[in-house]
């Protein structure tokens, strides 16, 4: 069973959890909870019937707009520059993406995160102004 979609907006980092303590009270706060209720719920209509069970291929592909300096004007004709770079290599980090998508599809593409096996991330620059976007593709692993 494989899973592939294209959720469109800026890609998003997983945010660093707070811990606070009033009083006797010590507490957690989870920056990203709307951003990744945001996130699933433009992913929910490819979900499973079912949660995917056992071992599972994760590929990620980030794609975000590029800045002006990346282009030129010829005969008041914007174009692409010369050694504009095709992979994207500021923030946010790839790792806290790839953090960000396995905690938001938690428990409706699988049960949990620890599940995926393979993970493959790439961040790029959208071609010809393209709206920036993430695609994913799930796979379930044999054996």
């Amino acid at each position: 069973m494989s899973i592939r979609f294209t959720v469109f907006g800026k890609p998003q980092a997983l945010k660093r959890h707070r811990s606070f303590r009033r009083g006797n009270f010590t507490g957690q706060y989870d920056p990203s909870k709307g951003d990744k209720a945001d996130f699933l719920a433009k992913a929910m209509e490819h979900k499973p019937d079912k949660p995917m069970e056992g071992a599972l291929l994760l590929k990620i592909a980030a794609y975000f707009k590029r800045p002006a300096s990346h282009f030129g004007r010829r005969d008041k004709m914007p174009y692409l520059k010369d050694g504009s770079p095709k992979f994207h290599t500021n923030t946010p980090d790839a790792d806290n993406i790839a953090k960000f998508i396995g905690d938001a599809l938690n428990g409706i593409f699988w049960d949990d995160d620890k599940q995926i096996a393979v993970l493959e991330m790439t961040k790029l620059y959208c071609e010809d102004g393209c709206t920036p976007n993430i695609n994913i593709f799930i796979m379930q692993l044999e054996g």
